[in-house]
């Protein structure tokens, strides 16, 4: 007697490392750890660090967003969707479709519920793998590049204060003469 053993039919497919390829690499860790010698170094890295963040967001408008949108998750009653934050940034969230709830608690009740079709339980599993790495990285490179800005925003305001002191320095101090 043999063993037929069936492999789940995959609705979903995760992103993977050729996705992430295309994407701009600057703004990694190594832009972070160096010395920054003035606020137009952190000011590049933060521009970095947003349009990296916003490709993030484009990837997951462009391939993972339409794989849910069509048969068979479209017959679910739960969706995964965009939501711009007040931040301007976009994260993925499980919503109704009828748009009355959100979270991660409609997903969560639907993995639970004897009504969603058993063969659809690993795509879903994996879409929520998806959705949360996706919505980490895209909140690490929102809150880094919001960081540097505020930390060049701080450097030029030191230097505004030093160069005050210098100018001020130089009107009142007084002339030097050599002794005779």
């Amino acid at each position: 007697m043999t063993e037929h053993t069936q492999k789940p039919c995959r609705h979903f497919q995760p992103l993977q490392q050729a996705d992430f390829l295309s994407l701009e690499q600057a703004a990694s860790l190594k832009g972070l750890l160096k010395p920054f010698k003035g606020n137009g170094g952190l000011e590049d890295w933060a521009n970095q660090c947003h349009a990296l963040r916003d490709q993030l967001i484009t990837l997951a408008q462009r391939r993972v967003l339409p794989q849910v949108s069509g048969y068979p998750f479209r017959l679910l009653p739960v969706e995964l969707a965009q939501q711009t934050t007040g931040a301007g940034t976009t994260f993925l969230r499980w919503r109704k479709t009828d748009r009355s709830a959100m979270g991660v608690a409609l997903w969560q009740a639907m993995m639970a519920s004897p009504a969603t079709p058993v063969h659809l339980l690993a795509d879903l599993h994996a879409l929520e793998h998806q959705r949360v790495v996706l919505n980490m990285q895209i909140s690490l490179l929102h809150s880094l590049g919001r960081q540097a800005r505020d930390c060049a925003n701080k450097m030029a305001e030191a230097d505004a204060v030093y160069q005050l002191r210098q100018e001020a320095s130089c009107i009142s101090a007084p002339k030097y003469r050599p002794p005779p």
